[in-house]
């Protein structure tokens, strides 16, 4: 009798055991799964951020995209002109302001998934597009200025014109201070999805990401 229930007692911790083996394969494997689907959705979204930047930074534009902007009371020449050029960046950011959020979204869920290392990029990519922004709100004051005291005064003035439509526009630099920062950071954000996707995503890989050994 007592061999029958010691027999019976290591089926019911075999059958313990394994069943917390499956539950714990099953979360991991769920876990897997979010991770693949959440590093497809990123890097395309990161792709297609590279392409609005550069969009937004086209020195080309339309008279269309400028039409809507109202001029103010005593507003100058040359200061609605500069308003108006200015906001051409707005006008294309806000074309694809859901794509922005998105991905400033997205990166919660992949700190949580991926690390927090990990999810760099997104604070990069959101630093890019700030500094366009503002380069285009710093121009709409600079380009009307035309009265210096000094020639000391006027050359800072240029300067800082140059140094923001440098930001402004694609390729008044070379190097491009945007282009190539956008280039790092899609490049670091593709490091880590690519591993995901092109099937380093196992169980091992899974187990050794960041947020796994910090638990």
């Amino acid at each position: 009798m007592e061999s029958l229930q010691v027999v019976r007692d290591l089926i019911l911790i075999i059958g313990t055991c394994i069943a917390v083996y499956g539950i714990d394969s099953w979360r991991r494997e769920h876990r897997g799964r979010r991770q693949l689907e959440l590093a497809e959705e990123v890097l395309a979204s990161f792709y297609e951020a590279r392409d609005v930047i550069k969009y937004m930074r086209h020195p080309f534009s339309f008279v269309s995209e400028t039409d809507d902007v109202e001029r103010a009371v005593n507003e100058s020449d040359d200061a609605y002109d500069a308003r108006r050029n200015a906001s051409i960046v707005f006008k294309r950011y806000n074309q694809y302001s859901d794509l922005f959020s998105k991905i400033h979204a997205s990166r919660y869920r992949f700190m949580a998934l991926m690390g927090k290392d990990e999810a760099k990029p997104f604070d990069k990519l959101r630093k890019i597009v700030n500094e366009i922004l503002t380069a285009a709100r710093i121009l709409s004051r600079l380009w009307p200025r035309d009265y210096f005291t000094t020639v000391e005064h006027q050359e800072r003035h240029q300067k800082l014109i140059d140094d923001n439509e440098a930001i402004f526009w694609e390729g008044l630099k070379d190097p491009d201070p945007i282009n190539s920062r956008l280039d790092d950071v899609v490049a670091q954000i593709e490091a880590t999805c690519r591993n995901i996707l092109s099937g380093k995503g196992t169980l091992h890989y899974f187990i050794n990401l960041p947020v796994f050994k910090k638990r």
